[in-house]
């Protein structure tokens, strides 16, 4: 999507799988399996999406997928099909060395693997040499003293050399990042979690991260069952529906495959997703 001076752009760093319970909650698998079609380890297929908006100053990067670092092991219970961004931003013209600013949503695996590689020694190192790195005070606390609870999704070679090499940049709250790209706060699924508004011309995109992490997550109740607070997660995803069908917003799914953004219409008093290519 081309806005003047501005370009946005959905970069994607492959797929993975995840249990299809996990990932819709208390809703029926009988409604969800409709939809998102499971495996025979009821795995349903999610897509490990980034956005980049390249502005005349700077280029951010939200989120980084789920990297190369991961073990065989890892790769073979998420039937993980990843690495591929660095490859996907070559794909738009852009480099590891133009990323200005990396904003995550959070710091799962799945959102911030892609932040650091392996050198050659073998250590986890910043991919983007050249970034700040961007995520909530709230988010940060969490990842680096989590519970059990926590343990499987937060690996701290995805994050802590980004603290050791001074890259790192703790938000306290909704911030603006640059002019029209605001981090907004949402907590719910996770402490912290932001997704993030970009208002440029007269289009409106929201990254949502996982706060509705697929279009199928569009109906009010289907909360994954991971989420820390799922009431909280229910308040922000009807008011940010709210404010798409109301303004007009793009929302681009982080873990969208078939659907990965669209527009909120209304359709014989119902609420429909007007799918977008990105």
């Amino acid at each position: 999507m081309k806005i003047g001076s501005t370009s946005i752009d959905v970069v994607t760093d492959g797929t993975f799988l995840m249990d299809g319970g996990a990932v819709f909650g208390q809703a029926p698998k009988t409604d969800w399996s409709l939809q998102a079609k499971p495996d025979r380890q009821n795995r349903v297929r999610l897509g490990l999406n980034c956005l980049l908006v390249q502005t005349d100053k700077m280029n951010i990067l939200v989120d980084t997928g789920a990297g190369l670092k991961r073990t065989e092991k890892l790769k073979d219970d998420y039937g993980l099909n990843g690495n591929k961004l660095v490859k996907g931003l070559k794909a738009v013209g852009v480099t590891g060395g133009d990323i200005d600013v990396v904003l995550l949503t959070h710091l799962h695996f799945d959102h911030s693997g892609g932040c650091t590689k392996l050198d050659s020694a073998g250590n986890a190192v910043p991919t983007f040499l050249k970034a700040t790195y961007m995520v909530q005070r709230a988010c940060w606390e969490e990842a680096i003293n989590p519970n059990e609870r926590q343990n499987g999704s937060l690996y701290p070679e995805d994050f802590m050399p980004l603290e050791k090499k001074g890259l790192l940049t703790l938000l306290d709250g909704d911030t603006e990042i640059a002019p029209g790209v605001v981090a907004k706060v949402t907590s719910g699924h996770s402490a912290g979690h932001q997704i993030v508004l970009v208002e440029c011309g007269s289009e409106r995109i929201a990254f949502l991260g996982d706060l509705i992490p697929t279009a199928y997550h569009l109906p009010l109740t289907r909360i994954a069952a991971f989420d820390q607070v799922p009431n909280d997660t229910l308040e922000q995803k009807r008011q940010l529906l709210k404010m798409a069908a109301d303004g007009g917003w793009l929302l681009v799914f982080g873990h969208g495959i078939q659907h990965r953004a669209g527009y909120m219409e209304q359709r014989n008093g119902r609420a429909t997703l007007r799918p977008v290519e990105m």
